[in-house]
């Protein structure tokens, strides 16, 4: 099938895309900003077409000749985000209805019924209706928490879990919770255009096989990523406002989107049925439990390497990889010392000073070398974390160009407050180290000329 995705640069689009593109379909990626996607792995396998959800010349011509539209925007960090997804909801409907498409797939949110919702849910449970109205069959997925590295939802549960071993709590951490796998989401969103009638015109509330607790979510996630047990010390009067004020403050997602996010909290989001099944058949080997969720979203982050957000994108292994689409907030939080020098030596003398004080570094062993370019060292002394240290040589107009970065991956609070702790001293080690093999390199070059 023609398939257009609108919203290919956010987290459920940029892993969506080329699902279906490995599904056999021909994917319209359509974007707000194009250039965002100049990196993805899937780049030259789609049509990628600019438009903005609220132009309807531009959303006209992004859906022409397509037969399925998925819509996966929203405006969550935008002040008026609930005006501006009402009318790119209405426009979206409109153009898709023009253009003949046959099917529209949107990602909504579970909307507990009998209550008050926040703006969050209420504006995403107002955009499944408007295009449900439209006159083209429509399928609104409804999903409760994602559980994914990039996911909003999923990041604020892991800075949360990570940097606050000590948590206190408000009333709403005992609200019960569906959450999901993004590989169980795209499972139901690609076979939502495949196996569908054309006749469906509903939504589906789709979830994990877990029902947890906020809280309980918490102490699983540290159990995986081998923290120790958080002590939780619930506070009643903690209102929703606060706990998102308290979120902004300690983790470094967004206040744009944390604070609808935590308004949202505040209801239990269950699935208050599997109608789902009756038309699209779970995963071949079953819906994917919270702890392996988790266990997957964090893979990457466990592997010996450095993980490649930092050192170039790759095409990553599973959709709970990080993609290079993804905010930079997300996927766990790295430190980062970079420097450069340039020199009148050339490449050569550069890099023979860089595997000397290399050398007389003892607990650091090499992990990665590509003779005269670059070297990466991982450390292996104890400390409450990872840390790599990559020295580079490049030539460059009447010398070369020395890099030297140096990468810490945080365990737990304290390996946040140890990398606080040396900050004072970096300029003097790191600055030191690149000063010595800088000026290695320019005596041994002025020796052998």
């Amino acid at each position: 099938m023609r398939c257009a995705v609108l919203g290919a640069t956010g987290y459920i689009g940029g892993r969506l895309v080329p699902e279906l593109v490995g599904r056999g379909h021909a994917v319209r990626a359509v974007a707000r900003s194009p250039g965002t996607l100049a990196d993805v792995p899937w780049r030259d396998q789609v049509d990628v077409v600019a438009a903005d959800v609220t132009d309807a010349d531009g959303v006209a011509t992004a859906l022409a000749g397509q037969d399925v539209v998925y819509y996966l925007v929203h405006s969550l960090h935008q002040r008026d985000f609930v005006t501006l997804d009402r009318a790119a909801a209405h426009t979206v409907a409109t153009c898709a209805r023009t253009a003949g498409v046959r099917r529209i797939v949107y990602l909504g949110g579970i909307s507990p019924t009998g209550q008050r919702l926040s703006p969050h849910l209420a504006s995403r449970a107002e955009v499944g209706r408007i295009l449900l109205d439209s006159g083209v069959p429509t399928v609104v997925l409804q999903a409760a928490i994602i559980i994914g590295s990039g996911s909003a939802s999923f990041e604020m549960l892991r800075y949360l879990s990570e940097r606050l071993p000590v948590m206190v709590t408000p009333r709403w951490v005992h609200n019960h919770v569906q959450p999901i796998a993004i590989r169980d989401v795209l499972h139901y969103l690609a076979h939502a255009a495949e196996l569908l009638p054309g006749t469906v015109n509903r939504g589906f509330d789709i979830g994990g096989p877990d029902v947890l607790t906020y809280l309980d979510m918490m102490h699983r996630y540290a159990e995986i990523a081998g923290l120790p047990r958080r002590l939780v010390l619930p506070v009643p009067l903690l209102t929703p406002w606060l706990s998102a004020q308290w979120v902004n403050l300690v983790t470094p997602v967004p206040r744009s989107i944390a604070v609808p996010l935590i308004e949202s909290v505040i209801h239990e989001v269950v699935c208050r049925d599997r109608d789902i099944t009756d038309e699209i058949p779970d995963p071949p080997d079953g819906l994917t439990g919270y702890e392996r969720a988790v266990d997957l979203a964090l893979a990457r982050t466990r592997e010996a390497a450095v993980p490649t957000r930092w050192s170039g994108t790759s095409t990553p292994r599973a959709p709970s990889d990080p993609l290079p689409t993804d905010p930079s907030w997300s996927g766990g939080t790295v430190y980062e010392d970079v420097r450069e020098r340039g020199t009148r030596a050339d490449t050569g003398a550069l890099w023979q000073a860089i595997e000397a004080v290399a050398g007389t570094h003892g607990r650091w062993r090499v992990e990665h070398i590509q003779r005269p370019h670059l070297l990466r060292l991982r450390a292996e002394m104890p400390v409450p974390g990872r840390a790599w240290l990559e020295m580079s040589a490049t030539p460059a107009p009447g010398g070369s160009l020395y890099r030297q970065r140096a990468v810490f991956e945080p365990h737990g609070l304290a390996g946040h407050l140890c990398w606080k702790a040396v900050a004072p001293f970096q300029n003097l080690v790191f600055g030191r180290m690149a000063h010595t093999i800088t000026g290695a390199a320019e005596h041994q070059h002025h020796r052998a000329n």
